[in-house]
């Protein structure tokens, strides 16, 4: 919807109404005809490579000139490996299980009626996100996969590049006779687009999506008009208890910070059980520091690591998106998950222990969305879960937590069925 002559609100009405058609022709497509379009859509995002990393290149020129930070930077650049990265990803989607009409469960009752609960759509679904131009192709094919009809606005760091990916998309789509509608972007950097998404686009959306920091949440908790699926920034920690193999505390405590500090799966915060503190801390400091993190602890932490910064109430609850981590030594299990529970974002936390009762404990009373036990954070992703691709980590309680994948962007309605019952 580019009529250049029309004002925002109008183009973004239109878009509003186009999804509405366009989800009745998804929900109706049959779940090869999803497939192809999919494949399609890998097809292309191959075939546009170069357009793709030079519109990219024009992105992260802009955004080093405006002076965005590393971190954002790193979100934002594409090169031929993170490209086909996101072809292969499409290509995952389209191999997965399609979750429509899949019955959840089914029974009769004692009058004869056979009652089913299947999967359905939800309809139009509205993303909005910041930085990362992959999330255009995860978010397509997701929606898509599941007969979702999509409006997409981007971050205008990347505007370029998500209309490139776009393109790509939309012939995706089109090769596999759905209209180019079912996939849409906002083709403005103007922020009053977002505006106009979170007020519904005059009841065409039924489910918003933000994938964003801080400020972004909190324009959308304060304006949205439609459903939210929350996904709230990455204040993720790592528990070392006292019973945990140093080997493996060292490797999972480096790899969830430093593997890539920039995702929302990086640990934040390191915990170190008191009852050994003085075998794990000292190690695992070491290996960290070796490795260039900065670390700010709790007075505990200071007291077994000479030279540590002392950390700052702040500190706690800073999703820093780069080599820093807070420390704290906590007691035991419980105080690890005190802690956790006071600052934490609900996101992703691990333990790394070999007391199978005490590593279970801990992901009975962490209510994050993932907990792990014996495993980095960084497994935060829809794709390392299996789903191909993910929208984003839901951190609310309500409909889909963690990952969410193309069966966590459906519903359910029951389909009842009779042989010409009445109620007495």
């Amino acid at each position: 919807m580019d009529d250049a002559g029309a004002s925002l609100p109008a183009q973004m009405s239109a878009m509003g109404r186009a999804a509405r058609q366009a989800a009745v022709a998804l929900r109706l497509a049959d779940a090869a005809t999803r497939t192809r379009a999919i494949a399609a859509m890998a097809d292309a995002v191959r075939a546009d490579a170069a357009a793709i990393l030079a519109a990219n290149a024009r992105d992260v020129a802009d955004a080093k000139a405006a002076g965005l930070a590393p971190a954002m930077i790193d979100r934002l650049l594409l090169d031929e490996a993170r490209v086909e990265a996101m072809a292969k990803g499409l290509e995952t989607v389209a191999a997965i299980r399609d979750p429509l009409g899949a019955e959840t469960d089914r029974w009769d009752r004692p009058n004869g009626l056979d009652i089913a609960r299947v999967r359905t759509p939800i309809g139009v679904i509205a993303i909005i996100y910041e930085s990362r131009p992959n999330v255009t192709a995860d978010a397509a094919a997701l929606c898509v996969r599941s007969g979702n009809a999509a409006i997409l606005r981007g971050g205008s760091e990347c505007l370029a590049s998500n209309l490139a990916i776009h393109a790509a998309v939309a012939r995706g789509l089109a090769a596999a006779g759905l209209p180019e509608t079912c996939v849409q972007m906002a083709r403005t950097a103007d922020r009053a687009a977002v505006g106009l998404i979170l007020g519904g686009l005059e009841g065409s959306v039924d489910l918003i999506i933000p994938r964003g920091g801080k400020s972004l949440v909190a324009r959308v908790q304060q304006e949205a008009r439609a459903p939210v699926l929350g996904h709230l920034e990455g204040i993720n920690h790592v528990f070392l208890h006292a019973s945990a193999d140093l080997g493996k505390a060292i490797a999972i405590t480096l790899n969830a910070k430093l593997r890539r500090v920039s995702v929302c799966g990086a640990a934040e915060t390191l915990l170190v059980d008191s009852a050994d503190a003085q075998r794990l801390l000292p190690p695992v400091a070491r290996a960290l520091a070796e490795a260039g993190c900065e670390l700010r602890g709790d007075a505990r932490a200071r007291s077994l690591v000479p030279g540590m910064a002392a950390a700052t109430q702040e500190d706690w609850g800073t999703e820093y998106l780069a080599p820093i981590m807070s420390v704290a030594v906590v007691d035991g299990v419980e105080g690890a998950a005190e802690h956790i529970a006071a600052h934490g974002s609900a996101h992703t936390d691990a333990i790394v222990a070999e007391d199978g009762i005490a590593a279970e404990r801990f992901a009975a009373l962490v209510d994050s969305a993932i907990v792990l036990i014996n495993a980095s954070t960084q497994f935060a992703d829809g794709a390392e879960f299996g789903f191909g691709a993910e929208i984003g980590i839901a951190t609310d309680r309500l409909h889909a937590r963690g990952p969410v994948g193309a069966e966590q962007l459906t519903t359910y309605k029951y389909v009842v069925r009779g042989t010409g019952q009445t109620r007495p």
